[in-house]
């Protein structure tokens, strides 16, 4: 146990820190390195009218991303409880507001975001195994129930499993965008810019406040998912050096990431057969790797299982803030302990009775 658990004895019991600076990097990565960036590209380059301008508004998000992050970093380290929103929230506006937030968040934010990560996941595994028709409909809800099923399973199991998972599907989503960015630059050298969208790149362009608006808005939703670790920031390790460090380091890499995988995009494709596709990375894959175009939809149906994983994290620790201060059902605030080969679940109300001694006996 760390300082906070061994005085576990007057204070209760608390989640174990066993979230580190790379743990945290990968929850805020994995949760915002979904399918934005796979799909957004078609926003932006709409709303601007060539790729130059569009380039410009990735780098605006990023630094926009940026600036909200140093706050929320500001936050997390002067109010170092995990909840995220919710808790700031409390503190600001008082209880009402809160547990409106909260409520909200339970009822229709998060149940709607699992089920459309889970059913991307359904659709993108099993469209290479129908190119030319749509996917069963069974097959794909099928997938999507199974996904969560085992991400729930193995976050309830272990925090470690979960940061794992969390780890290792961040790293293939991380790894299908060098691919990307690799072939593009590939082509781009033996090609120059002959091909794809650099040999005009400013041609097209549109100015308006309402396209930059609009383009702008598409980049930003690539970016959503930063303030996750703040919803579990009293399970990181050292949280006032390593949750400024972690937010700063995950947002400029999902920055140079999207950077360079848009330019990527570029090299290959046109802008005209970039707003044609409603999955940019699957027409780059069709026309840049052909018969190994299967292996994206693979890669992107991964990365949107780490987009999920990252979300139950955060969120199933805001709801646990929740509970511990009576506005969700109690039960969501209770811990799996394990004590002198003894299991325990212990609720808010029975951590001041809970003693550390092999002789004692609580009663649930």
């Amino acid at each position: 146990m760390d300082n906070n658990e061994k005085g576990s004895k007057r204070q209760g019991i608390n989640l174990k820190r066993k979230i580190s600076l790379f743990n945290g990097i990968t929850i805020i990565v994995g949760n915002v390195i979904g399918t934005g960036i796979f799909l957004s590209p078609k926003g932006v380059q709409l709303e601007c009218g060539s790729p130059a301008l569009s380039l410009i508004i990735w780098v605006v998000c990023g630094c926009i991303t940026i600036l909200g992050c140093l706050s929320y970093a500001e936050l997390g380290t002067t109010i170092t409880k995990s909840g995220g929103a919710y808790i700031y929230t409390l503190e600001a506006f008082g209880p009402v507001i809160a547990f409106l937030q909260m409520w909200i968040t339970v009822i229709v934010v998060q149940p709607a975001d699992m089920a459309i990560l889970a059913l991307m996941f359904g659709n993108y595994v099993v469209q290479p195994f129908f190119p030319d028709c749509d996917p069963p409909y069974y097959a794909v809800r099928l997938l999507a129930a199974a996904c969560l099923l085992i991400v729930v399973f193995m976050n309830c199991w272990s925090v470690r499993y979960g940061t794992r998972i969390q780890d290792l599907f961040t790293i293939f989503k991380v790894l299908a965008l060098l691919i990307i960015t690799v072939t593009g630059i590939c082509m781009l050298c033996i090609h120059g810019t002959s091909s794809g969208s650099f040999h005009k790149p400013w041609e097209g362009t549109t100015l308006t406040v309402g396209s930059i608006a609009f383009a702008t808005y598409s980049g930003l939703y690539s970016f959503a998912g930063w303030d996750a670790l703040n919803c579990v920031v009293e399970e990181l390790q050292d949280p006032r050096k390593n949750l400024p460090k972690a937010i700063f380091a995950a947002v400029l890499t999902c920055t140079t990431i999207y950077l360079l995988t848009n330019v990527a995009y570029y090299a290959v494709l046109t802008p005209t057969e970039l707003i044609a596709t409603d999955a940019v990375a699957v027409g780059f894959a069709i026309k840049a790797l052909g018969v190994v175009s299967w292996s994206i939809p693979i890669f992107v149906a991964m990365s949107v299982i780490g987009t999920l994983n990252s979300n139950y994290i955060a969120y199933s620790r805001t709801f646990y803030a929740g509970a511990k201060r009576g506005q969700l059902p109690s039960y969501l605030g209770m811990l799996y302990v394990l004590a002198y080969n003894r299991h325990f679940c212990l609720g808010n109300d029975l951590f001041a009775s809970y003693q550390t001694s092999s002789s004692t006996t609580t009663k649930i």
